[in-house]
Parts: structure tokens; C-alpha cells; sequence
């Protein structure tokens, strides 16, 4: 496994391949602090961007994918690119509606991955079936959902005719999500985590700590290298090129079993996110 780099992919469960790691842009404002994060990602080998509706970036995301493709001389097809339809534009029509918002604020022709972001009781059904009708006309790669529990999945796959490539959910060494990641594994869905770092909150654990000094490396980079071990495809999140740089330096090291047991018995089921069974939003 070490000798695997950034560009390394995942394949989906239709046959799409997906980075195994990208930059995430939650909480990143549109700007140009963003559009410059983004150009130093792909200049420094990351080819995977997620993004949301919600995250009101889609704007400059859009500009910084134009910029680094440009700098770089990359298609568009060297690029995977994840935004997710948000809980009031969840509905047939109106899923639909909120892609073409989506594409457009992004100057894209097409995502790569596109996800249901919140499995909002009574809604999210009618939602994947306007993502299925986008994913059979060819106007995404791949569908997915995130923050969805196994019985969440359960209810949507008895319907559905297409199974979801991805469930992104919030998932780090506080929250390991096994039964979740066990029953995603045996369905052929592809886990992705999303606040890995569990914003910030990790890099001062005593255990992480010691794994990292043993191996000369930071506390995010032995949490990164834990999520690529157990096949997680993951997306931190920073607009510093430093760090940018940091979290992709995960290639040239690797954890032993005994350490992946140690990070994961650190797990408490403790979120720093809403809990998908208990949101108001």
C-alpha cells in the first residue's frame, strides 16, 4: 500500500474510478483565498474536489477548477468532481432543478459524483429518483447520498434501481462507523469520510501522538494513512497550501496492524456533526 500515490483511485461499484483522497471546501468562503487553495491542491496532485449547494462556494470552486486546469495544462476529465443537492431542493422536479443550479454556478457541463446530502425523512426517495434519471440521461458519472445509517439505505435501496456508489458520511478515529462501513462494504457502496480530522479536534490525542512521532509524521497524516488502510476514500479540508501539501504526503509511510487497532479502538461514536437520525434542518 505504500507504494500507492495521490493519483491512486477507487472503483465504484458502475465502474467510475475516484481519487481515494481530495479537498474537501466545507465552511471555505467563495474568494479568492478559495479559488488559490484550489490551484495549489491540483498543482500538488489532488484530482478529487467536493463541494455542496449549501457550502455557497460552487462559485469559486468553478473559477479555481478553470484556473488549475489552465495552470496545469489537465482536462476536465482529469478532475472528479462531488456537489450534493440540499434538503430543500429535495423532490423530483426540484432535485433536478437544483443540478442544473449546481452545473451552472460551477461553469460545468457535468459532476462526476453527485449526492443527496441529508437522508430527509419522506424526501430523499423522490430525490434519487431524479438522480437516477440525471445518472441514465449521462449528465452525472455517479450517484450517491451522505449522512445516511444502514436503515436508511435499506429503505432507499427497496426501490431503487440503481444502488448508490457512495455514502459520505462523518467518520474519524472518535467515530469509526464499523457496522455502517460493514454493511456499506457488503453492499459494494464506497465509504467516504468526511471531517476526518473531526475538525481539529484529534491532533492532540495522546495515542495518535505517538504513532505520529514514531513514524516523523503529524497526527493528521496518521489519520489520513488510517482512512486509505481501510480502503475510505477521504476528504479533509484546508485552504492553506502548507497543509494542502501535508495532508497528501500520506505515501510514504504505512501503519502497521497493530497501530490501525490502536487508532481504532479510539472510537467513542462521539460526532462532532448532527446525528442523521436527529436533525431539524
Amino acid at each position: 500500500m505504500s507504494q500507492l500515490t495521490i493519483q491512486d483511485t477507487v472503483t465504484l461499484i458502475n465502474g467510475v474510478s475516484m481519487p481515494r483522497l481530495g479537498i474537501g471546501v466545507f465552511q471555505v468562503e467563495e474568494g479568492r483565498d478559495l479559488v488559490e487553495a484550489l490551484k495549489a491542491a491540483v498543482r500538488h496532485g489532488y484530482r478529487s474536489i467536493d463541494t455542496a449547494a449549501i457550502y455557497q462556494n460552487e462559485t469559486s470552486v468553478g473559477q479555481g477548477i478553470r484556473e488549475a486546469l489552465a495552470e496545469s495544462g489537465l482536462k476536465r476529465e482529469d478532475l472528479f468532481i462531488t456537489s450534493k443537492v440540499w434538503n430543500s431542493d429535495l423532490g423530483y422536479e426540484a432535485t433536478l432543478a437544483a443540478y442544473e443550479a449546481s452545473l451552472k454556478r460551477l461553469g460545468l457541463d457535468y459532476l462526476d459524483l453527485y449526492l443527496i446530502h441529508w437522508p430527509v425523512q419522506g424526501k430523499y426517495k423522490e430525490a434519487w429518483r431524479a438522480l437516477e434519471t440525471l445518472y441514465k440521461n449521462g449528465r452525472v458519472l455517479a450517484i450517491g447520498v451522505s449522512n445516511f445509517q444502514v436503515h436508511h439505505l435499506q429503505d432507499l435501496m427497496r426501490n431503487a434501481e440503481t444502488k448508490p456508489a457512495i455514502n459520505q458520511v462523518e467518520l474519524h478515529p472518535r467515530l469509526t462507523q464499523e457496522e455502517l462501513r460493514a454493511f456499506c462494504k457488503e453492499q459494494g457502496i464506497q465509504v467516504e469520510a468526511w471531517s476526518p480530522l473531526m475538525q481539529g479536534q484529534l491532533l492532540d490525542q495522546p495515542d495518535l501522538k505517538a504513532i505520529a512521532e514514531k513514524h516523523g509524521k503529524s497526527v493528521a497524516q496518521v489519520i489520513l494513512r488510517w482512512d486509505l488502510q481501510h480502503g475510505i476514500v477521504t476528504i479533509p479540508k484546508s485552504i492553506r497550501e502548507p497543509r494542502i501539501v501535508e495532508n497528501a504526503s500520506v505515501y510514504d509511510f504505512e501503519l502497521s496492524p497493530e497501530e490501525m487497532k490502536a487508532i481504532d479502538a479510539l472510537n467513542e461514536n462521539r460526532r462532532v456533526g448532527p446525528d442523521p437520525d436527529h436533525f431539524d434542518f
